[in-house]
């Protein structure tokens, strides 16, 4: 039985391995282990990069930090655009989801613990694999190993998250940041695949999902990605019956999770508190 205590401190063994290979790429996961008895709840963590750049090592302040709370964290690299256009990534992650579930005994892990954490367009990434865990799209990737396994997640958290790919491709546009705009067009390939791949426009179209609790973390000075994007996203996940916790940091910009200092302490803190919430037994109190 996991018992998670997020003010307990382990020391954090971290090793890399290959979770997948496609026949023309090994693709690389890197395991934070906190070292203990266990078993330990689980997490996969999605890089952020605009879906172009970027790689597992990203998240890594948040990813050790976490591990030494005493979650197992594996960080996961994925096929990236324009050489791999949507949506690669989310059946990426979602074969890794069930590779890790499959594999958990192997890093002394609960598989029925396992949750997400997406940055920037990771968290983008990371709610579509959530919302849609079962989609014929998404699950193309044979795993034989997991067979008893599907990519749902116990929690999601989404850190400055592209959660409306079409809302920030617009905001690119109308600020002229090419850079951004032309990453979506190198993922998406066209708008009707910004709106299809949507978690914000999925839940305005009130498709069938699973909503798993989440919490978006938000810099007020995020200039990648507009604050009205978690508003509207927090309205709409509520309205369709999801539980989800928005936190705003005044004054932090893009990324500032992993960038150490107090900000991201308290960032962090508020992410073990929201995982200890998630995974406390039924009638625990809050």
């Amino acid at each position: 039985m996991v018992n998670y205590n997020p003010s307990q401190q382990h020391e954090v063994n971290v090793h890399e391995l290959e979770y997948r290979n496609d026949g023309t790429a090994p693709w690389t996961v890197t395991i934070f282990q906190p070292q203990g008895e266990g078993p330990f709840p689980a997490q996969v963590d999605v890089h952020g990069g605009a879906w172009n750049r970027g790689d597992r090592t990203a998240d890594e302040v948040m990813n050790r930090a976490l591990a030494a709370s005493g979650i197992v964290v594996a960080a996961i690299d994925f096929r990236l655009a324009p050489e791999h256009p949507y949506p690669a990534q989310v059946q990426d992650t979602n074969f890794a989801i069930r590779w890790l579930k499959a594999n958990a005994a192997r890093f002394n892990a609960d598989p029925d613990t396992v949750g997400g954490m997406g940055c920037s367009s990771g968290g983008h990434t990371l709610m579509l694999t959530a919302m849609r865990p079962g989609d014929d799209l998404y699950t193309v990737l044979d795993l034989p190993e997991a067979a008893e396994y599907d990519a749902s997640v116990t929690y999601t958290v989404c850190c400055w998250p592209v959660l409306d790919p079409y809302a920030r491709y617009l905001y690119a546009q109308d600020s002229n940041n090419e850079r951004l705009a032309a990453s979506s067009e190198a993922y998406f390939l066209d708008q009707d695949t910004m709106k299809e791949g949507n978690p914000q426009h999925i839940l305005e179209r009130a498709e069938k999902v699973a909503l798993p609790p989440t919490l978006i973390i938000q810099g007020t000075r995020d200039d990648n990605v507009p604050l009205s994007i978690p508003q509207r996203f927090e309205e709409a996940y509520r309205s369709a019956g999801g539980d989800i916790q928005v936190e705003y940091f005044p004054d932090q910009v893009h990324g500032f999770g992993n960038m150490p200092g107090p900000e991201s302490d308290r960032a962090i803190g508020m992410i073990k508190a929201f995982i200890a919430r998630c995974l406390a037994p039924a009638g625990a109190p809050a």
